[in-house]
Formats: structure tokens, sequence, C-alpha cells
């Protein structure tokens, strides 16, 4: 019996371009003493990144599975296929890495970084031993992973105000502003609204952060109405104010750390708005304030009914992905895996 603990030593969060550092441990757990204790041995082992490609059914028509990739392992290979059986496609699989092979453990021995294991010298097998690899290799990736860093840092942190009039069809409403239009994950969207100098009274007005995922016409199960792509919307922050008679106010919506940032595929799209919904008043020049001055005490209440119109307006906005670090703690997932052969 042979145990296999894989541990991800920073966590199971990784930039595109970061190198992956996984700890194994292999260990032969029967003690010295144990009666029926003998040494086990294992030929090989390998290691490779693989990512499947799941999708609900009822609503996506996957293409067919690529035929370079066939589902049958050939006779002259021992590469395992780690998305046999699986549901979904298989979009990336690396080339496995040999991390040793003729390993043989006493009880109670085991072997970790792998460094005092035995490599084959091969010449076709050793190049693709991650321990055999010269430093020119882990120094350019970790140069790649700095420049993700910064340049998303630099893509997030340009700040510039932004102003959009919002109008309907009888008038303006007012205006909004935002500093930026690219965010990270668990930043707060920060947006300011003057209407002030609209000619149209807003009585109400909502704004919702939200995520549209539209799946690509050739590969919808169902179609919208008219022939439109599917599109569905999910609503991650909201925020709803009544406005009559205010000159300026704010919002701020946070981008959960746990939500997905957009992307893009030929299957399908994730992309990040601003959904803003209007209640204006149908009268010009509305006023639902009593009189200031009065020669004596009345009793002044509010109109019951208010003819209004209702609009809508879209602002798109771009979410990229934050620290690895930082979404590690906001969705911990598992960063170590044990198998017992």
């Amino acid at each position: 019996m042979i145990e296999v603990v894989a541990e991800l030593s920073r966590g199971p969060v990784f930039l595109a371009g970061e190198a992956l550092e996984c700890v194994v441990t292999v260990t032969n757990p029967l003690p010295p003493t144990a009666t029926s204790a003998s040494s086990e041995a294992l030929a090989w082992a390998s290691a490779q990144i693989h990512c499947q490609f799941h999708a609900s059914e009822s609503r996506v028509a996957l293409p067919p599975p690529d035929s370079n990739q066939p589902d049958v392992q050939p006779e002259s290979q021992t590469v395992l296929l780690p998305h046999r059986g699986e549901r979904g496609q298989c979009i990336l699989s690396t080339p496995p890495k040999i991390l040793f092979c003729d390993l043989r453990l006493d009880p109670g021995e085991s072997k970790s970084c792998l460094q005092d294991v035995r490599f084959p010298q091969d010449e076709a097998v050793a190049p693709s031993s991650p321990f055999l690899e010269e430093d020119e290799g882990g120094k350019k990736d970790s140069w790649l992973a700095e420049l993700a860093g910064e340049r998303l840092m630099a893509a997030t942190s340009c700040r510039s105000l932004h102003l959009y009039n919002i109008s309907d069809g009888r008038g303006k409403v007012g205006t909004f502003g935002i500093f930026k239009s690219v965010y990270r994950l668990g930043e707060d969207v920060v947006g300011t609204l003057n209407l002030g100098e609209g000619t149209v009274a807003c009585l109400q007005f909502s704004v919702s952060l939200q995520t549209e995922e539209r799946v690509q016409p050739e590969y919808q199960r169902r179609r919208g109405a008219g022939g439109a792509p599917s599109v569905s919307h999910v609503t991650h922050a909201r925020h709803q104010e009544s406005c009559l008679h205010t000159t300026r106010t704010s919002f701020s919506l946070p981008i959960p750390l746990s939500s997905t940032p957009g992307f893009y595929t030929a299957i399908v799209s994730l992309k990040w708005r601003l959904h803003f919904e209007f209640v204006t008043s149908r009268e010009p020049g509305l006023v639902l304030l009593p009189p200031m001055e009065q020669p004596e005490p009345v009793t002044w209440t509010g109109p019951e009914q208010v003819p209004v119109d209702t609009f809508s307006w879209d602002l798109p906005i771009k979410v990229l992905p934050t620290s690895p670090t930082l979404a590690s703690y906001a969705a911990p997932g598992p960063s170590t895996s044990t198998i017992t052969i």
C-alpha cells in the first residue's frame, strides 16, 4: 500500500502564466514493526495540468470532441488520459512531467520534493522532468507572473472621470459620473448621479451590478424570441434610492471576490455591466413639497398618484482577475489531496 499526498503550498488559485508548484509526498504507511510489513515499489509517476470544460446541456450544444484527442489510450503510450469518461470536453492538457521511475519505499519511509529520487537518464524522457530543467525556466515563469500582476494593477489603477448624460424621450434626467471602467474582483464600483441639472423629475432609480452570460447562436439548445442569442443575467449587488428633490447622490457596489471575471470563448462569453432603471414623472416641473410660507397652519398631503414613465440603461464595464492570494481567502478550496494505492 502506498499513500500519495499532493499539496499546493500557495493555495489553489493561480494567474495564467504562473508556474504551478506542487509538493508530492509518497509514503509507505505501514510501520516497520507490522507483521505484514514489506517494501512497496512504484514503476513510475507523472503529473500534468488538466482543464475540463462543463456546460449546462439544457442550454449548450457542445461541439463534437476533437478527433486529435482520442479517448482510447494507444498501446504504445503509457500516458494517463485524465478526461477519459468525464462529461464535457478537455480544453487544456499539458505534457506530462515524469516525477520518478522505479521508486521503492521501505515500511514507514517517505519521499517528498523528490530530490533524493533517481530519475531516468534516457534523453527522450529526461527533458520532461520538472526537476531537471534549468533555472532559467523557473526564472521565466516567475517573470511572467510578475509581469501579469503589474499589468493587472496598471489596467485597474488608471482613474479618469467619465460623464454620461441620461435622458428619456422628454428631456434630460441627469448626469452619471464614474472614475474608471476597468476593475478587479473585490473592488467597489463607485458612481455619482447629478440630478440637479435635469429637466425631467426623477422619482426613483436603481442600479444593479450584473453579469451577462451569452451562448453563441450555433451552440444554443433553445433560441430566444426572434432568434436572439440565449442570454442570462445574474445580479451581484444592487442599490435603490428614492430621489425626488435630490440634487446629487452616489452609490458603491462591491464586486464579489468569489465571482468570475469577464471572458470570451467560441461557445460562451461573460460580460459585466451596470444596469440602471429610472422612474420619472410625466408632469413637467413637478413639485411635491408644501409651500414654505402660509398665513396660517394648514394640513398638506402629497398627491396619491403621480403619472410616471420608466426606462433602463446599461453601462458595460470590465472586470479582471485579482491577486491569487486574495482570491484564495474569498473562495477557499482544497490545496491538499490524498490517494492510497
